[in-house]
């Protein structure tokens, strides 16, 4: 460093500082010293964390190796396998597993960035062939010489165990037929019925096809296998801010929720999201397919776009009321071909029962409002704080089954959409 800025340094540093003070800088030199080691440690402690947790959670490689292999073989089939193996224009890049038996990755197709996620398998002996092995079991069905007609039955006994007896079942298996038939050659090979066979199994997959024409549900663009492509979701969570598991015992709650109430989009963006969220609920209540449960109605499961549109980023703590009735009624989550619900079945089901188990006392609305308490009503507007917070405590305590109470229901539904939309209707946020 040159002579003159290592004086023009020295006098901006210590000149101004009082004589008793400089006679004190070396104890203040080590306490600075002690300060910015432990700032070191810290961070260093933050970077293994995060990377330990990476190398946990993040194992798309072995996914890409599970899918394409059966691909080559011949056992698997789907939309995306060539971009996936061959062609490599669908790639994995961000993680964003959060299990590591349950993969996710913002990835890119055709310099599209899109959302892929697949299943895989933990070994026993951690051993790459011993997860082949495994992965061959999720694609054993149907066998060999079984007929349409015949796969068609499978297809309509297995939808109507997960959804319930619904008239609009026919129908709904002709859309699976259609989804499996990659080569749009009115036939369905061995490999396309294998593949879709194993991603009905996939609880978030089977609800995307039953929703696939709502609104606020991502738009399926592909799959191979049991992996499957989604459109992105801009935003991910309702709030902006995620602390990490780790930091959560360090990082006072207080704290993040004043974050990310200053994060927060504005409120009217916030109420277009909340609308649209509320609008997700009346879909899901006595739709074409059955009613459906929002057991765990979390901001990092809902979603929503640049133009501040509600899309639900995950659809895994929704499940079928069909489903959640019979195992309340004293049937055990087994992991068989009733189940719906990945390769770790009997315990997620066991956990989508249980959240779901108070939905006798808690329909889905009430779940969602009480989400809603937190992120709407902070920065609301002050001729409307009044009436929205009444609307919300009416709404979280409603009780008892939605399907008891459909009047009541949707009257409150109502209100609180037509609160908000009054508020930003005709204006630049609508």
């Amino acid at each position: 460093m040159p002579r003159a800025v290592r004086r023009l340094l020295h006098l901006m540093l210590f000149c101004p500082l009082h004589k008793g003070l400089q006679g004190r800088l070396p104890a203040i030199k080590v306490k600075y010293l002690l300060l910015a080691w432990l700032g070191v440690l810290i961070f260093s402690w933050i970077v293994y964390m995060q990377y330990a947790s990476y190398a946990e959670l993040c194992r798309g490689h072995v996914c890409h190796m599970v899918i394409c292999d059966h691909y080559r073989r011949g056992i698997i089939s789907g939309s995306s396998c060539k971009a996936l193996c061959d062609q490599r224009s669908l790639t994995l890049h961000r993680c964003m597993s959060t299990s590591s038996t349950h993969q996710v990755y913002i990835g890119l197709w055709k310099e599209r960035p899109v959302v892929v996620k697949c299943g895989v398998e933990d070994p026993a002996d951690g051993a790459p062939d011993s997860v082949l092995r495994q992965e061959m079991s999720l694609f054993d069905k149907p066998t060999r010489g079984t007929s349409m007609d015949e796969f068609k039955d499978m297809l309509h006994s297995f939808l109507k165990v997960n959804l319930g007896e619904q008239l609009s079942l026919t129908p709904l298996v002709d859309r699976v037929i259609a989804l499996a038939d990659v080569n749009q050659d009115s036939k369905v090979s061995l490999a396309e019925a294998k593949s879709i066979w194993a991603l009905l199994h996939i609880n978030e997959f089977l609800l995307m096809v039953a929703l696939q024409e709502k609104e606020h549900t991502p738009k399926m663009l592909g799959f191979c296998g049991d992996l499957y492509v989604t459109e992105l979701v801009g935003h991910s969570s309702l709030y902006r801010l995620e602390v990490p598991h780790y930091l959560k015992a360090v990082v006072p709650e207080a704290l993040s929720s004043s974050l990310n109430h200053w994060l927060a989009p504005a409120w009217p963006r916030r109420a277009r999201i909340t609308i649209g969220l509320l609008e997700f609920v009346e879909e899901v209540f006595h739709g074409s397919y059955g009613s459906f449960l929002i057991c765990d109605a979390s901001p990092h499961h809902v979603g929503y776009n640049a133009k501040y549109d509600c899309k639900m980023a995950n659809l895994r703590s929704v499940a079928s009321e069909a489903v959640v009735r019979a195992f309340l009624k004293g049937r055990r989550c087994e992991t068989n071909a009733d189940c719906t619900y990945g390769r770790d079945c009997t315990a997620t089901c066991d956990r989508l029962v249980k959240q779901c188990n108070t939905e006798v006392v808690q329909p889905n609305l009430a779940k969602v409002c009480m989400l809603l308490q937190d992120y709407l009503l902070f920065g609301a507007p002050s001729d409307l704080h009044g009436d929205l917070e009444k609307q919300l405590r009416t709404c979280v305590t409603l009780s008892g089954l939605a399907s008891q109470m459909e009047v009541h229901h949707s009257l409150v539904l109502n209100n609180l959409k037509t609160l908000l939309w009054k508020k930003i209707s005709n204006t630049q946020y609508s």
